[in-house]
């Protein structure tokens, strides 16, 4: 018999070619994040997450989901969108690592800033995020990530297990090493 734990300790969603990944392609191991992008505990995982992917280059590749905590964050959903609107002009990694970067500056102003740092039509960009062109796509993560038993951010799971460790590097790199060897 199980338990509705172990029901939703597995990934529903599995990876596709609509998602953002970042690393080899035919990697071993997959880690997929769902995350928030005004979440402080995702900007505490995302150095480690990055420096995970450089010391299992070849070995790990990261799946990035959205999901925004909006009745907390006020400005993660349009952060989301934005990623979104990036992603669609093949730079959402760029948008995710400036998101990250820049925590405290995700308001309208600032985020419009950033684009237009990254040389990205930051009015273009602004009208897709006012109009919720992308709150779809964002919304099919989201609602993935609830299938999956995602109830906050960060939430991992390692070859579509729920990771329930740390996000300590050290916790990350043994999460991977034994999804690695089995």
């Amino acid at each position: 018999m199980t338990t509705p734990l172990q029901v939703t300790a597995r990934l529903r969603t599995p990876v596709s070619g609509a998602d953002h990944v970042r690393g080899a392609t035919d990697a071993p191991v997959t880690v997929v994040e769902y995350g928030d992008f005004q979440c402080q505990y995702c900007g505490a995982a995302y150095p480690n997450l990055t420096e995970l992917l450089r010391q299992r280059e070849g070995t790990v590749r990261l799946v990035y989901r959205y999901f925004p905590i909006a009745n907390v964050h006020p400005y993660a959903e349009s952060a989301a969108e934005a990623a979104e609107a990036a992603g669609v002009r093949g730079r959402f990694w760029e948008m995710h690592d400036w998101l990250y970067e820049h925590q405290d500056q995700l308001d309208p102003v600032h985020l419009s800033l950033g684009v237009e740092q990254l040389g990205m039509p930051p009015d273009d960009i602004g009208a897709e995020v006012e109009r919720h062109a992308h709150a779809d796509r964002v919304r099919r993560d989201f609602v993935g990530g609830i299938r999956s038993g995602v109830n906050g951010t960060p939430t991992l799971f390692v070859n579509d297990v729920r990771h329930d460790g740390g996000y300590a590097l050290p916790d990350l790199l043994a999460a991977v090493d034994a999804a690695a060897d089995t």
